[in-house]
């Protein structure tokens, strides 16, 4: 389960997209870069093989629902 859940755009004074994000998942911090095409890039180490395709279609809705659904 995915907690404390946060992101930021990246450019605070232009509508570009691209946005930083946290979140804990097993008590583990993750950070990483969303990108306006959907694609991921961890900053702090890649999630464990056998669960990162589950947390990446977690974090995809969860931007799709902050981000997308709330223009």
């Amino acid at each position: 389960m995915i907690s404390h859940f946060t992101f930021q755009s990246l450019y605070q004074t232009e509508k570009i997209p691209g946005w930083s994000f946290s979140f804990y998942y097993e008590r583990k911090r993750y950070t990483g870069i969303y990108h306006k095409d959907g694609s991921i890039d961890w900053t702090n180490g890649l999630p464990p093989e056998s669960s990162r395709m589950e947390l990446e279609s977690r974090l995809h809705e969860l931007m799709l629902y902050h981000v997308y659904d709330n223009q």
